[in-house]
């Protein structure tokens, strides 16, 4: 369940306490996006608290839940950066780390800050291949259009193989998920759809290429929930059905092999939470 935009729910106290509630009501994972603002040619910016600084809060007011951000733009963060700190955290939650990651997107927040918006997805070919082998232990010395390191290693080394996961869809992104990551996640939907099983399907294309195995890699998707009696527009990738029409909703989207859902509830409220969770485990038997 995603956390942190500062709307209704953006305040500590209330971010708290549902993330506290989602680990009592035995959801598995809260997750955490990354930008620094979201705005439209017409429309004032819309803000998020930090997202690593967020999770780190998170981590240390639960004890059980994965905790993740969904996804941390690579441009950023140094490489090396984040390579310790994600070791960091993974310490802090006690190995509760999901490492979401991805090339970035909304580039009104690129140019705000002074981000290159060029050749995004060159960038990220260069950043995840150094933050993998920091992660997994290995002394980099890489030598890229972009990036450079010269014997970089993460002190102390990580305590676990910390699962990598890549958000993408398109050709080249598909790749290095197949090259690099543990889990994919392509977001967002309501019901399974043509759009979606066309995504799985150009993934196990991209590990077919990559001589991967298919069973190898985590699925995730990011689905869009909102509670009926919330008012809405008919955007179809809202799903705002019951409770039991809700666990019919996550049992389709497993049976396609998709292993976890990140949910984004509307509103996100206690009854929101206690919603998810009950279809959760009507959807498990």
């Amino acid at each position: 369940m995603p956390l942190g935009e500062t709307d209704d729910v953006g305040d500590w106290p209330r971010i708290r306490e549902l993330a506290e509630l989602a680990e009592s009501e035995a959801l598995d994972s809260l997750w955490v996006a990354d930008h620094f603002f979201h705005r439209t040619p017409d429309e004032e910016p819309q803000g998020l608290h930090e997202a690593w600084t967020l999770l780190s809060a998170v981590a240390a007011v639960t004890s059980r839940v994965e905790v993740a951000p969904l996804v941390l733009c690579s441009a950023f963060r140094n490489p090396g950066l984040l390579a310790n700190m994600a070791a960091t955290l993974d310490v802090v939650s006690n190995g509760r780390l999901v490492l979401g990651v991805g090339a970035g997107w909304h580039d009104p927040e690129f140019e705000a800050f002074g981000y290159p918006i060029d050749h995004k997805v060159s960038r990220f070919e260069e950043w995840i291949e150094i933050v993998v082998r920091l992660l997994r232990g290995e002394h980099v010395t890489f030598d890229g259009r972009y990036y450079e390191t010269r014997d970089a290693v993460v002190v102390p080394a990580p305590r676990r193989r910390i699962p990598i996961l890549i958000a993408g869809n398109r050709p080249r992104m598909m790749r290095l998920v197949a090259r690099h990551a543990d889990a994919w996640n392509t977001a967002w939907f309501g019901m399974p759809d043509d759009r979606l099983r066309e995504r799985l399907g150009d993934l196990d294309g991209a590990l077919d290429a990559e001589g991967r195995d298919r069973g190898d890699l985590e699925r995730t998707v990011g689905l869009l929930v909102r509670d009926p009696d919330q008012p809405g527009d008919d955007d179809e990738d809202w799903f705002s059905g019951s409770v039991e029409e809700l666990a019919e909703l996550l049992n389709a989207h497993e049976q396609l092999g998709l292993a976890h859902a990140v949910v984004i509830l509307e509103p996100r409220t206690p009854q929101s939470v206690r919603r998810l969770a009950e279809a959760v485990r009507l959807s498990r038997g």
